[in-house]
């Protein structure tokens, strides 16, 4: 199915169709490398945040939910897929060579959060 016809019929069902992109980050020589820029990289994604650019992002586990193996997972508001690649490769762990990364398109259609705001404390949590 053409992507433009998924917009189209997501729009016409209710859904939010919100174009963003999702980048896979992977590691190409082992998590010797990632953890030399983990500090730069993270300094990155929060000046991302702040741009108003990162959607979200976090590591990956492994698939037994007990190691991390260095894998990461961002999505980015972008105009366009070649915005977003020419962003991730700003990223200083794509920069170094320690990760390799795949963008892909993604429509945000369906899911919600849940915030939870304590005025005493000024602690905020999402549920």
């Amino acid at each position: 199915m053409p992507w433009q016809q998924l917009i189209r019929d997501g729009r016409e069902r209710g859904f939010l169709t919100k174009q963003l992109y999702a980048v896979f980050s992977t590691p190409v020589n082992g998590l010797g490398p990632i953890l030399e820029v983990l500090d730069e990289h993270a300094a990155w994604q929060v000046k991302l945040e702040e741009d108003g650019v990162m959607f979200v992002a976090g590591p990956l586990a492994d698939d037994a939910e007990e190691r991390w193996e260095g894998e990461g997972f961002f999505v980015y508001r972008a105009s366009s897929r070649d915005e977003a690649i020419r962003i991730a490769e700003e990223d200083p762990m794509h920069r170094s060579g320690a990760r390799t990364f795949r963008v892909r398109p993604w429509l945000l259609n369906e899911g919600s959060f849940r915030t939870h705001i304590n005025y005493s404390t000024g602690r905020a949590e999402i549920l």
